[in-house]
């Protein structure tokens, strides 16, 4: 039979397990007693779904204060105690406007009582009584604004701490931040929690991550986009991916390339599964095939018998993939070349005669 030159697939074999996309462990932000648990090991989610809930009524209490001491700061401003603009012209507090009104009626004494000293009507010290009381009407107009300032920086703050009591508030429910199944559950209703407690572990199941591990030797032939086929330990089915992100470095222990792959996950695939995967480097790789037949091993050596000149010659062999359609040899055997097929006893010498 002669040998064939066909298309193949130039293939990478490698060894890895499954890893969830995605793993969070979710805590609360804020203490108390878990009032709503409405999840368990192995109940599927959807991203925003509601996983655990603390009892709010304390921090609904606190917002509510909040809410009272911004409203008494935006009455010291002459704010309307509802709204969301704090924005205000100090020069036009009632506070500031009252300084300023005792600062000009000062104002106006000085200058009255110093035009009459001039003239000789009143005398040097009223003149410098009535001095003074301007120096300390324009000191309170000074500290009337200063004031004005205290407590627009108090309004900032109490908006502010309204802000964290409304989060807080928000913080009492658990969401789940993708959508996935958990995969274990570590608090129980009823139970009292600190801030940063773990209520549940999320996984992400689709698509799953596939990890592998590619020796140095066949590293270079590795890209991204490539197809990957892959067998679980105990399935019979075969499962397919994409590389999606390889290591920029090769382990220095074991000069070992790390190489991940996303794989769309039916419901089979489990995180943690043992995983047989074959990387696709070539999709249309030219290789030379002869029947399996036709390969004899002898002493660990692998030969097949050519027809040359009308004489069976045997030769030695490099064979690569054991394929359905025949197998594939590396070294020994070119295509066109004629072999034998199940040459039995056959001798290396012995005439043949080629049958096409």
């Amino acid at each position: 039979m002669c040998a064939q030159e066909r298309a193949v697939e130039q293939i990478v074999s490698a060894f890895g397990s499954l890893a969830a996309q995605d793993q969070a462990v979710l805590s609360v932000k804020v203490p108390g007693r878990i009032q709503t648990m409405t999840v368990d090991m192995g109940s599927p989610v959807q991203k925003g779904d509601l996983i655990a809930q603390v009892e709010p009524r304390d921090y609904e209490l606190r917002l509510r204060q909040t809410e009272a001491a911004l409203a008494q700061a935006r009455a010291r401003l002459g704010l309307p105690l509802d709204g969301t603009d704090d924005r205000i012209e100090l020069e036009k507090t009632s506070t500031v406007k009252q300084a300023q009104a005792l600062l000009e009626e000062a104002r106006k004494n000085r200058d009255r009582i110093l035009t009459l000293s001039e003239q000789g009507i009143l005398s040097q010290s009223e003149l410098e009584t009535a001095t003074a009381a301007y120096e300390v009407a324009l000191n309170r107009c000074q500290d009337a604004l200063e004031e004005s300032r205290n407590r627009q920086a108090m309004l900032a703050q109490r908006r502010a701490e309204l802000e964290i009591a409304r989060q807080q508030l928000a913080d009492t429910a658990v969401h789940a931040p993708f959508a996935g199944t958990i995969q274990e559950r570590r608090a129980s209703l009823g139970e009292y929690v600190t801030a940063g407690f773990p209520v549940v572990t999320l996984v992400r199941m689709d698509p799953l991550r596939l990890r592998l591990e590619v020796s140095e030797r066949d590293a270079a032939g590795i890209r991204a986009a490539q197809k990957v086929r892959l067998h679980v330990e105990g399935d019979t089915n075969t499962y397919t991916g994409e590389i999606k992100r390889l290591s920029p470095t090769l382990n220095e222990q074991n000069r070992i390339l790390l190489v991940e792959a996303d794989v769309p996950n039916p419901g089979a695939l489990r995180p943690g599964a043992f995983v047989r995967a074959e990387i696709i480097t070539d999709e249309n790789r030219k290789a030379v095939l002869v029947p399996a037949g036709t390969v004899v091993t002898f002493a660990g050596i692998e030969k097949v018998f050519l027809v040359q000149n009308g004489k069976a010659m045997e030769k030695p062999v490099a064979i690569g993939r054991r394929m359905a359609s025949g197998l594939e040899v590396l070294t020994g055997v070119k295509a066109g070349d004629w072999v034998v097929v199940d040459p039995g006893n056959l001798q290396s010498g012995q005439m043949v005669t080629p049958k096409p």
